[in-house]
């Protein structure tokens, strides 16, 4: 069975050839902690997370690693919006 991916860039279904097809790696970018979280927030966690359970019925062995954005132009401008330092806004969206 293959899989068929949306490209973006090209605007058309491409089919999907890993690297490595012993072990396919996956790297999604997560939220950024700046204020509450919102339906956009869950969207990519919906979606990449049925990516990753189609990928693991198709290959070996897969990671799957995602981030936690704490430091970026939004983050900054609310911090300095409710004047107080990254650590502490971020801490409280974490």
């Amino acid at each position: 069975m293959s899989l068929e991916l949306y490209n973006t860039r090209t605007r058309s279904k491409q089919r999907f050839e890993p690297i490595d097809a012993q072990h396919v790696r996956m790297y999604v970018c997560g939220p950024t902690v700046y204020n509450r979280v919102h339906i956009g927030n869950a969207r990519p966690a919906v979606v990449f997370d049925l990516l990753y359970r189609v990928l693991k019925t198709l290959y070996a062995q897969v990671t799957y690693a995602r981030n936690i954005t704490d430091i970026d132009d939004k983050i900054i401008n609310a911090a300095k919006a409710a004047g107080e330092p990254i650590e502490v806004l971020t801490a409280r969206f974490t």
